[in-house]
């Protein structure tokens, strides 16, 4: 199966539609006036739907094993034809477009079964998605200008060539992948100094300015204290966000001081050093920490 780790649980759902079409008006008849040998069709079918939908992984192998918190069977009929709308809902890593077609399907094959000794003619179609809301796709943020960023790398031995930056190499590839251009990126030593002065210069220039390492607990690590007395607004909801997916995956999480405020129109984040750390805390609020923007604009949490 695809790996999901990485990813955040929003909240999912899903609706699909499949299409019964009988060949006799008698069946409607029946239908509604719960005639049919087998038993009530449409509590019959919809039971079946609701069993189904719980086991989809079990049934397409990629498909992930997820918690179903809501489901809904809604049936149109219109002459001789029976539309199944199927919806779904979770709080997960991944969407539930599979389970509401898997489910509107059962649905429209256990009619098919119940209803097949009374017309011998039925058919199913048009099953597909009818819409789709939650995960990245519903957090898209449009901007008119590309979003820019500096991004440095806070420690004294990758300053010294003892050691080789890879972390700061990760933010940059994520913030790429994400759209935002990268106007500068730097390797500094772990001194008050040269943090404040960059962070000074370069919020002038960049909507995003990144810092990876410093963020622990060792005398040199002092990325929070020079940011923190810069820092116009604190943002704790980010800091948490990163804090609380790094103890999901590792239990020193905990540990680390990543900060995150504005300056002016700028996002100041110090993220940890380590490879780790770094992806980790760029997957935790990325793209959706990008909504910043919109909103130091003016607009409210709506705005996609």
């Amino acid at each position: 199966m695809v790996d999901i780790t990485h990813k955040i649980s929003t909240l999912r759902s899903a609706t699909a539609i499949a299409t019964v079409k009988v060949s006799l008006s008698e069946t409607i008849e029946a239908i509604a006036k719960n005639l049919v040998p087998k038993g009530n069709v449409l509590e019959m079918a919809k039971t079946a739907g609701l069993f189904a939908v719980k086991n989809t992984h079990l049934s397409i192998p990629d498909c992930h094993p997820l918690p179903i918190e809501y489901t809904a069977v809604a049936y149109e009929i219109k002459d001789l034809t029976i539309d199944i709308l199927f919806t779904v809902k979770t709080v997960y890593k991944t969407g539930v477009e599979v389970e509401a077609m898997h489910g509107a399907s059962i649905v429209a094959l256990t009619m098919y079964d119940m209803l097949k000794p009374i017309d011998k003619n039925i058919e199913i179609s048009t099953i597909k998605l009818v819409e789709k809301k939650g995960g990245k796709s519903s957090y898209k943020n449009k901007f008119r200008d590309a979003l820019t960023a500096a991004v440095f790398v806070c420690s004294d031995s990758i300053f010294a060539g003892d050691k080789e930056d890879r972390s700061g190499k990760v933010i940059v590839e994520k913030l790429e992948s994400y759209g935002v251009e990268i106007t500068h990126y730097e390797i500094i030593p772990d001194e008050i100094d040269f943090i404040q002065d960059r962070t000074k210069k370069y919020v002038q220039e960049n909507q995003l300015v990144i810092f990876t390492g410093g963020t622990g607990l060792s005398p040199r690590d002092v990325t929070p204290e020079a940011l923190e007395p810069l820092l116009e607004n604190r943002i704790p909801g980010i800091e948490e966000a990163i804090r609380n997916y790094g103890q999901d995956r590792m239990p020193y999480a905990m540990l680390s001081r990543s900060v995150a405020g504005t300056i002016g129109d700028s996002l100041v984040l110090a993220l940890p050093g380590s490879v780790n750390g770094a992806r980790e805390s760029m997957d935790a609020v990325f793209p959706h920490v990008l909504h910043v923007f919109h909103i130091l604009k003016g607009s409210n949490h709506d705005t996609k």
